[in-house]
């Protein structure tokens, strides 16, 4: 029967312990319904860092183990996703400070307009074809 080293004890205890604290609902929060079918949801950065070290000394009886583990999260709300009959809108709670910030930031807005645009030839080529078999 083989005995597990005092560090993996550590470390399984540290990283259940983390592992209980961050889960799906910790980046992307549960939905919130407000008035008029509105739905908001929070959405969250979660950082997660985890050490751990141990070492052996020999002694004339017993092995000596001395060690440690550490690990942190933490958890930035960035922004929130409404959800309205008439669409998304992502709202931010801090500027984008980078091109990436900014391409992700983008988005929606341009899906937004490709959707008005697909919309819009969409119902002038019904209206060319109503003409056209007039």
């Amino acid at each position: 029967m083989s005995q597990q080293h005092p560090i993996g004890e550590f470390t399984t205890s540290a990283l259940n312990s983390l592992r209980s604290l961050v889960d799906v609902n910790t980046i992307i929060g549960d939905p919130i319904t407000v008035a008029d079918g509105v739905v908001i949801l929070p959405v969250s950065k979660v950082s997660f860092g985890y050490a751990s070290g141990g070492s052996d000394l020999p002694a004339k009886t017993t092995d000596l183990f001395g060690g440690a583990t550490g690990g942190g999260v933490t958890i930035q709300p960035l922004a929130f996703l409404v959800i309205t009959k008439d669409g998304v809108e992502l709202l931010q709670l801090q500027t984008a400070e980078n091109t990436g910030d900014r391409i992700v930031n983008a988005v929606p807005g341009l899906v937004d307009k490709l959707l008005s645009l697909v919309k819009k030839d969409k119902k002038q080529e019904s209206g060319d074809a109503e003409a056209t078999s007039k």
